[in-house]
């Protein structure tokens, strides 16, 4: 199956993916160099690394927001070339799914960002563990990161239990689910069309 895009598109394409990616490079600058002023000014052990390490913090901020920020402006591109049938498909979606419930509407994006909420009620209990017992004197430092790391595990463990019951909630509803055939709509306004 052959797909036509024109010269012109893939430059367009182009220019967006370029953007994203300067965009995403000028925000992780913007992120890694305060956070390393702050570093550099505040903290004498960070002044103490060799420059190796501390070249490794600005990339490891300026990479992944280049890429994703790219991919963003790729996809936004994209669905501003084709989107005539989905928006409509879309609009309609988000009538029905304004009309639920408060509690519907938590469950749903709760199952569309499970890991995210996974690692960030991981990395909210272990600040608030660490912060916690970070005030007790009589424990030494090292004791003090095993136990906020053993509490952030356990609330960790809580959390896993429940995304387990939200996604066997999401296997049952899988049954009931529509399959979605749009494709097929598409490849016939394609060969319809030539």
């Amino acid at each position: 199956m052959k797909i036509d895009v024109t010269e012109e598109q893939m430059r367009e394409h182009s220019k967006a993916v370029r953007r994203g990616a300067i965009e995403g490079t000028i925000a992780g600058s913007i992120l890694s160099g305060g956070a390393t002023y702050y570093a550099h000014t505040r903290i004498p052990a960070y002044r103490a690394l060799p420059m190796s390490l501390k070249a490794l913090g600005p990339i490891i901020l300026i990479a992944p927001l280049l890429s994703i920020q790219a991919e963003r402006r790729s996809l936004q591109y994209d669905e501003s070339q084709w989107c005539h049938d989905s928006q409509r498909k879309r609009a309609i979606n988000k009538r029905e799914m304004g009309s639920d419930e408060p509690d519907a509407e938590t469950c749903r994006l709760a199952k569309r960002h499970e890991y995210s909420i996974i690692l960030g009620s991981w990395a909210l209990t272990l600040g608030v563990a660490g912060a916690i017992i970070s005030r007790d004197k009589y424990q030494t430092p090292a004791q003090k990161v095993v136990q906020a790391r053993m509490w952030a595990q356990g609330l960790t463990i809580g959390i896993l239990i429940a995304a387990g019951a939200l996604k066997h909630n999401q296997q049952s509803d899988a049954v009931d689910k529509h399959v979605d055939h749009s494709w097929q709509e598409v490849v016939s306004i394609y060969f319809v069309v030539q």
